[in-house]
């Protein structure tokens, strides 16, 4: 009788200790959807095309679940990035410095074998032939913080004595419709996503000017994302190269791959000494 008795009694402790084991491995589980911010180059159509497929892959291979999140504007991305919303982070140069400075977050993988160069773009059939006839031009651009297509352009422009107004249009791929469409006489973007722009924009523009090359886009990590995760995620991106599915996700990214990165990585775009122009926005 004793022993049916402690039977019932234990019954509810053990119940209720299975419950909290089965609460405590959905915390876990919880802990490893980590959101994945891409900064909006693009439209948010474009870029769930390309990265989510990419993502559904390493998240298959890794058992961590990857959220693709991206924003309306670069403007917003910038805000969203500065309060630390992404666990992980596709972010251009400018951004990762001030990021890191900031929030603390870590570049761990680049865009491997690649360099980051803006462009200026005309219609093709534009009399402009050099970037010292823009002088006094209105140009559109992405956004005040898109590195290449923006700050950069501008800097060298201004270093060279040509003075424009920048006119900002939200993305890369409304810098190129508008300019296509004559809405500007020139705009600014990087050589990526005009070779992805589709070839009824693409084939009515010609490039003017490039800048010079930097170190790309970071992949970085938020403080709160532990090592061991970092280290899978690295693994698998790095991975994506070595079969015939990696590399036709890749090839929706016009990337070559992913390679290894370091925080001093980026020490060439420091040396610049730009910062983003936040009153701008």
């Amino acid at each position: 009788m004793g022993g049916t008795f402690t039977t019932f009694r234990l019954f509810p402790v053990v119940v209720w200790c299975v419950v909290a084991v089965v609460f405590q491995a959905q915390g876990v589980l919880a802990q490893h959807a980590l959101t994945f911010g891409v900064v909006p180059q693009q439209s948010a159509v474009e870029l769930a095309a390309q990265w989510a497929p990419l993502l559904k892959a390493i998240s298959d291979k890794t058992g961590l679940s990857l959220d693709f999140e991206t924003a309306p504007d670069i403007p917003t991305f910038e805000k969203r990035l500065t309060e630390g919303r992404y666990d992980i982070a596709y972010v251009n140069p400018l951004h990762y410095i001030e990021a890191h400075e900031a929030v603390g977050y870590n570049a761990f993988a680049r865009e491997a074998r690649s360099l980051i160069q803006g462009i200026i773009v005309v219609p093709q059939n534009s009399s402009l032939k050099t970037i010292k006839e823009l002088n006094g031009l209105n140009v559109a651009f992405p956004s005040p913080g898109a590195f290449a297509a923006t700050v950069l352009p501008l800097a060298i422009l201004r270093k060279e004595g040509v003075h424009v107004t920048p006119a900002y249009v939200g993305s890369h791929d409304s810098v190129y419709l508008a300019v296509s469409k004559g809405f500007f006489p020139a705009g600014g973007g990087i050589r990526r996503t005009f070779e992805k722009n589709p070839a009824s924009v693409r084939d009515t523009l010609r490039i003017l000017w490039e800048t010079p090359k930097y170190t790309p886009h970071a992949l970085a990590f938020h403080p709160r994302v532990s090592q061991p995760t970092v280290a899978k995620l690295l693994k698998a991106l790095v991975a994506l190269h070595d079969t015939p599915e990696g590399r036709l996700l890749l090839e929706r990214l016009h990337f070559k791959g992913f390679q290894p990165a370091t925080d001093a990585d980026w020490n060439d775009v420091r040396s610049l000494g730009l910062s983003l122009p936040h009153d701008a926005h």
